[in-house]
């Protein structure tokens, strides 16, 4: 437990004020980490926020969770992530991934692998000082490099949940978030393939970071019922997982009938067809004492931190419920 750190994700809903308080909050409870989440249209700017945390915080590591190389240019997400790393003092990282389904919204889709592995090695370079020139069907860069020193290396972390782009991450990233939810038979799988990427380049495996969403509830009705949204994203874009966690293939297609895209949240009715045992392995749903020893079986499987997306109506609620289980967790250890 003592390597094993923990960590907070938030989407920008709150007020430049609100966000700031939460974050001092996070960083007096002895939170590792807080993450904030880009998502086209339907929050608040990550890189404006996290900066203005990070002027208020000294010890939290802040990071975008994630920015995509469809909506940003890599250049312009090398200045953000620099800047971001002289506001923080050099606690940033720059999480990236290939997008999802709020690029809808922008007439755009997600970045292809080559896509994103070409971005992440240009952005390395940019704050690495070099003139970096760069030819593709999705961005140029001619004799491009900053003009302002970057005085800390920015750790880059790759979003990933498909075995391609997962192996991606391990051969190329700094570290790893991980969206596979709880179960370990699946968290296994996932740390197994980016344990293949990173074998494959001859490097030691990424730092590992999984998210787990979800509510921290005595009333496991309620928990389960605002976990729900989140269970039903996994048959949409990681349909794998579904098939290593037993969910029946009918359920799955009917899901993804109901279900064809967006944020989470927009997946009510269908997640309504998913059993409650496929909920409890794909999301933070239930008690503290169920969540403790969920939390205690992901420690095991050697990821790194764990790091919470409260759902539901009162996220400070889980969260304060998520450190009660970490507490429980580490005093059992």
């Amino acid at each position: 437990m003592k390597s094993l750190r923990r960590g907070v994700v938030l989407q920008g809903v709150d007020t430049p004020h609100e966000f700031v308080n939460l974050a001092k909050r996070f960083e007096e409870q002895g939170f590792d980490h807080l993450w904030l989440t880009e998502s086209s249209l339907h929050a608040r700017d990550p890189y404006q926020l996290l900066a203005l945390a990070g002027m208020h915080t000294s010890t939290l590591r802040l990071g975008t969770a994630v920015t995509n190389p469809v909506t940003r240019h890599p250049a312009l997400t090398a200045v953000a992530a620099a800047t971001l790393a002289e506001a923080t003092e050099g606690r940033s990282i720059l999480g990236i991934g290939a997008g999802d389904r709020p690029l809808v919204a922008l007439g755009t889709k997600p970045a292809r692998l080559a896509q994103l592995e070409l971005a992440v090695d240009a952005i390395r370079r940019l704050l690495a000082g070099e003139h970096v020139d760069v030819e593709s069907p999705s961005f140029d860069l001619v004799d491009a490099h900053l003009r302002f020193p970057v005085e800390t290396k920015i750790p880059i972390f790759v979003s990933a949940s498909g075995p391609r782009t997962l192996e991606l991450a391990g051969e190329i990233a700094d570290g790893v978030i991980l969206l596979c939810g709880l179960d370990p038979v699946i968290v296994e799988w996932a740390l197994e393939r980016i344990s293949a990427g990173a074998d494959r380049r001859g490097r030691p495996r990424p730092e590992v970071a999984i998210f787990v969403y979800g509510v921290i509830d005595e009333d496991e009705d309620v928990a389960i019922a605002s976990a729900r949204s989140i269970a039903a994203w996994f048959p949409q874009t990681s349909p794998l997982y579904c098939e290593l966690a037993g969910l029946d293939l009918k359920i799955a297609q009917a899901v993804r009938d109901q279900y064809s895209g967006g944020e989470f949240q927009e997946a009510a009715a269908a997640a309504e067809l998913l059993p409650v045992e496929f909920v409890q392995k794909m999301a933070v749903a239930g008690d503290r004492a169920r969540i403790t020893g969920q939390l205690s079986e992901l420690a095991a499987t050697g990821i790194d931190s764990i790091n919470i997306f409260p759902l539901g109506d009162d996220r400070v609620r889980t969260i304060d419920a998520f450190e009660d289980c970490w507490r429980r967790m580490s005093i059992s250890d």
